[in-house]
């Protein structure tokens, strides 16, 4: 039989398939699978080969080697071969009434002898039973399990001298079929034991089998043929016949098969299966906490729940159905052709040799690695650690000793991976928040650049005639005598024109940048010159609010005024009957800005109206009162000072208070004072 090299070729990772849940890792009695990069890599140095992996996995990602196109090449050669099946298959076949009609499925693929292992393990429990009371003087561990004598052998090295140094029922059974039908006769083990391959491809063993099968392989084989119980003839197993090894499978079986128990009182015997008790009792037994003549263990919870079982569930069912073929089986077993045999076969050699593979960590890492390591996702405190175990690990120091042993990662942790995943989510909410308003402002810059050049042009062809009617209107208006019925009108025509100029002023102002005169001033007398431009109605509460240590700011003081002035007396002409007016002043950006806040608690504006307020000549008020250029005055004159001004407003009552809030934020150092700042850190550097 091919060797498997450190059991790389028996089970694999199917990546594809890969959701990396972490239920192998967790299974794993062995730790012998690692997550690199996001993906579960089992390391065959460490794998005992129990299959656990592969039975747990929902996906299929977990899979082992099948040999069913070596089986199916022996059966072609000359030679004859020998199918020993292990008695776990009634728990296989529960849709088969008669196990003799799966006994002449086998047959029917070729197969010159069916035999059972059944009869191995009662020559084994024998063993067993006679080593027990020679009294060898120190535990004993069954090694009829593969992937317990592999698991001593790589992580418990140093309790190796108590594994019973007998074969298991698969190797027992192949020497008989040798002794029986010759030397030459091949032989495949049919089980659920994945394993099994492995201790098949152990030199000590070599030419005794010659390829190994699971009960899905089986399956498969049964599929391609078309096979069933109902076209097939039904027929016995070869002899020998097993007697009461038929129950082997089973938990505790191989000490009923030769009418041993575990007792609870003396504890003479300690029955152990699964990977939780395997790995404790064998824990504790290293650490001299047990004591007991026999340890049975069996790695899954019992061989009818190997990973080589097609089906994984109905646990009790296929017990009972073990038990029910054991008693068909027993009770047609001619019990004195079974002694015979039984006495011949005992004389077989079915010694064998363990040999240590430590496969542990030599050291385990310093408790401040250890400490560092939970840090760094979140476990900073022992209250930290929730040991959910979703990580695939029984508690957060077991998941961190793992990481720096080089099998796990720290994205393995869910509550640090969900802590991670909303810290993204609202960096990313503020970046799109971001975007939003970059966006919208790039818009608007658009927009006013569009509209500027639109200004400046009608602006710049008004300007001129416009000028000579203000020129001629008040030469006409200074010579006209005051009582004379025309000095009226042409006093209009002053004033008309006079506000025309204005509006051609602020087209003018808002299409072009105006001269900035920087100065450092201080954003108290800013904000009282600003109120000064207004008469401050009774009936409108004012709070000043600065909150800054620093309160001065470079920038240009007349314009600023306006800036102010404008948002201040908007605020008071939104609050026709009173309210509040709050102006607040805070630091911003780490100190490097001033964020100014003017509050009020009047009507709101819309939605609608929201997306136009910065338009030139678009206004609210009424025919008149407004010309529709503040806020587009405003928006400039804080660009030009590389500031920026957002609005909130709400004027519906029914979403809660009404009111608007602008926010200006400006740099307490000019662009030209930092453009100058840089050049001196330039020279210095």
């Amino acid at each position: 039989m091919q060797h498997y090299k450190q059991n790389k070729e028996i089970i694999y990772t199917v990546k594809d398939r890969c959701r990396v849940c972490y239920t192998c890792v967790r299974e794993c009695p062995a730790k012998a699978i690692k997550i690199a990069n996001g993906q579960a890599e089992i390391i065959p140095s460490r794998c005992i080969a129990c299959g656990n992996c592969i039975r747990v996995c929902s996906r299929d990602a977990k899979m082992f080697a099948f040999s069913i196109d070596k089986v199916k090449m022996l059966l072609h050669e000359n030679e004859a071969v020998a199918a020993i099946v292990a008695p776990s298959i009634a728990g296989e076949f529960t849709d088969i009434s008669d196990y003799r009609q799966f006994v002449g499925m086998i047959r029917a693929l070729g197969f010159d002898y069916v035999t059972e292992v059944a009869f191995g393990a009662e020559l084994i429990a024998n063993k067993y039973k006679e080593l027990l009371e020679s009294k060898p003087g120190r535990p004993l561990i069954s090694t009829s399990c593969p992937a317990i004598v592999s698991y001593v052998e790589k992580h418990h090295p140093q309790i190796i001298d108590s594994l019973v140094p007998v074969v298991s029922p698969m190797i027992a059974t192949a020497k008989v079929v040798k002794k029986k039908y010759g030397e030459n006769t091949k032989i495949v083990f049919i089980g659920p034991c994945i394993a099994k391959k492995v201790e098949a491809a152990d030199e000590q063993f070599d030419g005794l089998i010659d390829e190994v099968i699971s009960f899905v392989e089986l399956r498969r084989m049964f599929d391609e043929k078309k096979l069933g119980e109902h076209n097939v003839t039904a027929t016995e197993f070869d002899p020998p016949i097993a007697g009461k090894g038929a129950i082997f499978p089973i938990s505790g079986g191989m000490l009923q098969t030769v009418d041993l128990e575990e007792d609870f009182v003396k504890g003479d015997i300690i029955v152990a299966e699964g990977r939780h008790d395997i790995i404790e009792v064998l824990r504790e037994f290293e650490e001299g906490l047990l004591e007991a003549k026999m340890f049975d263990l069996l790695c899954c919870n019992g061989c009818i729940n190997g990973p080589g079982m097609s089906h994984k569930h109905q646990f009790f069912f296929k017990r009972k159905n073990i038990s029910n073929f054991a008693k068909r089986k027993y009770d047609r077993l001619d019990l004195n052709q079974w002694q015979q045999d039984f006495s011949t076969y005992m004389k077989l050699e079915m010694g064998r040799k363990f040999s240590a593979n430590d496969q542990r960590f030599p050291d385990l890492p310093k408790n401040y690695e250890i400490r560092e390591v939970l840090a760094r996702f979140g476990k900073k405190e022992p209250e930290d650690e929730l040991n959910c175990g979703a990580c695939g690990y029984d508690t957060c120091y077991e998941h961190a000793v793992a990481i720096l042993q080089g099998l796990a990662e720290s994205e393995m942790c869910l509550p640090y991976t969900i802590d991670q995943l909303h810290e993204y989510i609202s960096e990313l909410d503020i970046s799109n928040k971001k975007l939003a308003s970059t966006q919208a402002a790039l818009k608007q810059s658009e927009k006013l650049a569009s509209m500027g050049q639109l200004a400046a042009g009608i602006a710049h062809e008004v300007n001129n005639p416009l000028g000579v009617v203000i020129m001629y209107s008040h030469i006409l208006l200074d010579e006209i005598d005051p009582t004379s019925p025309l000095y009226r009108d042409l006093k209009m025509i002053v004033e008309q024109a006079d506000r025309c100029k204005k509006i051609v002023g602020g087209l003018l102002n808002f299409a072009r940048k105006s001269k900035v005169s920087i100065d450092e001033v201080n954003v108290k007398k800013l904000i009282n010159n600003g109120l000064k431009t207004f008469v401050l109605p009774e009936n409108v509460k004012l709070d000043i609010k600065i909150n800054t240590q620093d309160p001065v700011l470079e920038c240009d003081h007349d314009q600023m005024v306006q800036v102010f002035a404008n948002l201040f007396k908007n605020a008071v002409d939104a609050m026709p009957d009173g309210g509040e007016l709050v102006i607040a002043v805070d630091d911003a950006n780490n100190k490097q800005d001033l964020e100014f806040i003017v509050r009020d608690t009047g009507t709101g504006i819309s939605k609608q109206n929201m997306e136009k307020m910065f338009e030139p000549f678009f206004t609210t008020k009424e025919t008149g009162q407004g010309t529709g250029l503040g806020l587009p005055i405003i928006y400039g004159i804080i660009k030009m000072h590389s500031g920026s001004i957002k609005v909130e407003s709400n004027d519906d009552p029914a979403a809660g208070p009404t009111g608007t809030t602008f926010f200006v934020t400006l740099p307490k150092k000019s662009r030209e004072e930092k453009k100058q700042q840089i050049s001196d850190d330039q020279l210095i550097g």
